[in-house]
């Protein structure tokens, strides 16, 4: 029986191995036949067999790195537009930090003592140029502020620092002028000793820095009456031409930096009801032009600063704050408020009069004055603060008609509304009370 079923095994065995010879070898005497029919030219291309299909290929599963290589190949352009903007950005961002991380520190004499000396002729109680003289007496210069009255003196004695000192010079007196500024030379000249035992050092005029009040009347012209106008271009345009001349020939003696800030928001723009700032602010830079051009002969340089709005919180004060003054605006007559009333509102909102709009730190202002005394090279123009350089672009390409349709500003339509009469004073303070309690 075991000899029997072996037997049986044995010829299922062969029987298998006998079938599957035959079948190879008919699979290729027919591969054979089908290579032989498909290259003869003797029949017919319809007759001829088809070709063995070929293998679909097996896919292989990429890894990360493959797959981002693939997504990049399929969007080059995008891909290039991602690497400049991250490559822009992380240029900028460096850069940024390595301006303000590094110290920026004034020269000292060789026994350590303070040697570089800044003047800074503005209005004391002004927020710009108070953080601008106590920033620079931080970093080692010692701060001399131009003041014309006791007053404006005391202010600068408050600040309780040794090294910021107020520097009298009445610019209406030129004698008493000029006796100030003999004393003032023969300070710069003669040996300095910063203490007792210590020895004598020649003291060094880095700069000066011209400060005008920032702050400007605003409204109708009509409004604005002829001392306003007077006083403002007094006290902004022909005392800050008046110091400079006074300083002119010791700047020019100590080879110093000549800075003149100015504020460069409302002055690119020149929109309605800012006819005082745009007609100071235009003035000034014609001179700063013209004094750049004197100056520039004799190796001096002469740096404009185009200042946008900062964040003065933390020195008291808020620059370009285009706020409705109720008081002054309650002065104006009643055919005035119904003729400018609404554009006058709607341009003050633009503006940032409701204080949401934050503009840039002190410190952009700082660093750039100190570069500005400091460079070998300094630029001409500087624009520093939120809004210098987009408002000075804008104004310098972009139609009037359409800033002023960006600020708000629409054309007061029907002949009733233009004639309003005394008569009518009433409702007329009612939709002014409204659009006080709008701002």
């Amino acid at each position: 029986m075991t000899d029997a079923q072996q037997l049986v095994d044995y010829a299922i065995k062969n029987y298998n191995d006998l079938s599957d010879s035959v079948e190879r070898h008919f699979e290729s005497v027919a591969a054979s036949l089908r290579d032989a029919w498909s290259t003869s030219t003797w029949l017919p291309e319809a007759a001829r067999p088809l070709p063995p299909p070929r293998p679909a290929p097996v896919a292989i599963p990429l890894s990360y790195l493959g797959q981002a290589q693939d997504w990049i190949s399929r969007n080059r352009a995008l891909t290039a537009a991602i690497v400049a903007f991250v490559g822009t950005s992380a240029a900028l961002v460096y850069r940024k930090r390595k301006i303000h991380g590094r110290k920026r520190r004034a020269r000292r004499a060789s026994n350590g003592a303070r040697r570089e000396i800044v003047v800074v002729a503005g209005t004391p109680n002004s927020p710009i140029a108070k953080s601008l003289s106590l920033d620079l007496e931080r970093r080692g210069f010692i701060v001399y502020v131009v003041v014309s009255t006791a007053e404006e003196e005391q202010i600068v004695k408050d600040e309780s620092r040794v090294d910021i000192r107020p520097l009298h010079l009445d610019i209406v007196d030129p004698l008493n002028a000029q006796d100030q500024i003999d004393y003032f030379n023969r300070l710069l000249r003669n040996p300095h000793q910063a203490f007792a035992g210590a020895s004598p050092h020649n003291l060094n005029l880095a700069g000066l820095v011209l400060v005008p009040d920032l702050t400007y009347p605003s409204g109708p012209i009509e409004t604005i009456s002829p001392e306003v106008w007077s006083d403002t271009l007094n006290v902004k345009v022909l005392n800050t031409i008046a110091t400079a001349q006074a300083f002119v020939r010791t700047v020019c003696d100590f080879k110093a930096r000549v800075l003149i800030l100015t504020p460069n928001i409302i002055s690119s723009l020149r929109p309605p009801f800012h006819g005082v700032e745009s007609a100071v602010v235009g003035a000034l830079e014609a001179f700063t032009t013209s004094l750049r051009g004197e100056l520039g002969t004799l190796g001096i340089d002469v740096c404009h600063f185009k200042l946008g709005s900062f964040d003065l919180g933390g020195v008291g004060g808020k620059h370009h704050s285009q706020t409705l003054d109720a008081t002054r605006t309650a002065d104006w007559p009643a055919d005035v408020r119904t003729l400018y009333a609404t554009n006058f509102v709607a341009q003050s909102r633009k503006f940032g009069g409701d204080g949401k709009i934050k503009g840039s730190p002190l410190r952009e202002l700082h660093n750039s004055v100190f570069d500005a005394l400091t460079q070998k090279r300094p630029r001409r123009v500087w624009r520093v603060g939120r809004g210098s350089l987009v408002y000075d672009v804008v104004g310098a390409w972009v139609p009037a008609g359409i800033v002023g349709w960006m600020l708000g500003i629409r054309r007061v339509q029907g002949e009733e509304q233009l004639h309003e009469v005394s008569s009518e004073e009433g409702t007329q303070s009612m939709h002014w009370e409204k659009i006080e309690r709008a701002v």
